[in-house]
């Protein structure tokens, strides 16, 4: 549990530490790098459920306290830590939820489920509130749209990795 806690903190940090580095992808438009990185978060946070809601929302609150910090000390932008927090809250809270409805599932109906509520609601949120008014709407849409499908992409690819570690069948009853 504390290793995948490690690696979620650890993967917000630095998704709002290059939230504002963007890299150019076929289809999508533009992406931050911080994305690539921030997909990971939904399958820690999804084998954190293993340990109960109580653990889960540990994580978060934690993972909120180092935004602050890395605010403070890191100059990340105000803006940017406003939308992470808001958007991991509200779309963490979502998944958290979903993905207790889905305990008597396999872990990747489980991941895949939790994640399919998540994932558009954390990427619209994160960037109505941190670019509304920084981009063009048409581009602030592919950047939503480019971010839904890699956090999905890696993602999946954290599940399918994770998963061939442990035994995931079934978590603890929270």
């Amino acid at each position: 549990m504390i290793r995948s806690m490690i690696i979620y903190i650890a993967a917000v940090l630095v998704a709002n530490y290059t939230a504002t580095w963007f890299i150019p992808l076929p289809v999508f438009g533009l992406v931050s790098v911080g994305t690539l990185v921030f997909g990971i978060t939904f399958t820690q946070r999804d084998r954190v459920h293993r340990y109960g809601r109580k653990a889960v929302y540990l994580m978060i609150f934690i993972a909120a306290v180092g935004m602050v910090l890395e605010s403070l000390f890191l100059g990340v932008k105000w803006r940017i830590i406003a939308a992470s927090f808001i958007a991991i809250v509200l779309s963490e809270t979502a998944d958290t939820e979903v993905y207790h409805k889905l305990l008597r599932r396999s872990w990747m109906q489980r991941v895949i489920g939790s994640n399919l509520v998540s994932i558009p609601l954390d990427s619209i949120l994160f960037n109505l509130i941190a670019f509304l008014g920084v981009f063009q709407p048409l581009m602030l849409v592919a950047i939503i749209f480019g971010e839904i499908v890699t956090k999905f992409v890696t993602g999946v690819l954290a599940a399918l990795w994770r998963s061939r570690d442990e035994n995931l069948s079934l978590p603890a009853a929270a």
